[in-house]
């Protein structure tokens, strides 16, 4: 009888061992490296990736993703509303966990701080009026004035090759888009998302228009954009590389990327986006 036993219960012990393998693991690094909650730096003047709502809380795209590796580590994101250029030099004082934040993984940020791999890819673009005398190429900018996001890659690009453009900064990239529509400045390089949703489809974008080339040299825009955490937390790192996978995987950044946009965001899926610079590329120059 005991023999019996044995193979009528083999079976599904086997079974159990198969579902077991078959359902998609939880990030497996340590849970004492993964702060509870995770606290997660986030800008809010980047629609449709992060605004205020009505409600005073944050919303968009990097908000929804932020939510969703949480879920996937077991813990609670809280939100710290912060400026752009002053993301990385709190990230290392500790003030917060990680970044999201639609920064991009490029050499020269990978110098002071580690990234998850990418969670989307989308190129860079000039807009201006649809009139323009110029066609947004970098030597037709020469003479013009070009607004940008103080410290992001697109600054670093305008001020390294818009030769004779007058780069003006700013500190949100929705204030850079008003002072195009005002005509305070001749165009504004942005990512294209950015552009699309932020400025050409409101009212006021009708008169403007995408212009010249596809900006996406790696040097200076890198491979995406990636969440960023401090120099050495590998096992957080590795966790949250697990985590965006799993979404991708399940179909949840799938519903994410549905609520805002009309394509796939996250670009080719033989991008790679790991937190290492190219051997062979120089790093950018900081302005």
């Amino acid at each position: 009888m005991k023999l019996i036993a044995l193979f009528l219960t083999l079976p599904v012990a086997l079974l159990i061992a198969f579902n077991a393998q078959a359902q998609p693991a939880a990030p497996s690094a340590a849970k004492a490296a993964i702060p509870n909650p995770l606290r997660v730096a986030a800008e809010a003047a980047y629609p449709p990736f992060s605004a205020l709502g009505s409600d005073g809380k944050l919303k968009g795209f990097d908000i929804d993703i932020a939510n969703a590796v949480c879920a996937k580590l077991g813990v609670a994101c809280v939100f710290v509303q912060t400026g752009f250029d002053a993301m990385i030099p709190a990230l290392r004082a500790k003030k917060f966990d990680v970044i999201v934040a639609s920064m991009s993984i490029t050499p020269e940020r990978l110098k002071a701080v580690d990234f998850s791999d990418k969670y989307y890819n989308t190129p860079a673009r000039i807009v201006a009026r649809a009139d323009a005398p110029f066609d947004g190429t970098p030597g037709s900018l020469a003479g013009r004035k070009v607004g940008v996001q103080r410290t992001t890659i697109h600054d670093r690009y305008a001020s390294a090759n818009f030769k004779g453009a007058q780069i003006v900064r700013y500190s949100k990239q929705d204030e850079v888009f008003l002072d195009l529509i005002s005509g305070r400045i001749d165009a504004t390089l942005a990512d294209s998302v950015a552009i699309n949703e932020g400025l050409l489809k409101a009212p006021a974008g009708k008169p403007f228009a995408l212009r010249g080339p596809l900006y996406d040299d790696p040097a200076f825009f890198g491979v995406g954009a990636g969440i960023a955490m401090r120099k050495g937390d590998t096992a957080l790192r590795l966790a949250i590389n697990q985590a965006l996978a799993m979404i991708r995987a399940d179909g949840t950044y799938r519903q994410i990327n549905d609520r805002y946009f009309d394509f796939d965001l996250y670009g080719k899926s033989d991008d790679t986006a790991t937190a290492a610079p190219p051997a062979a590329v120089k790093p950018a120059t900081k302005p």
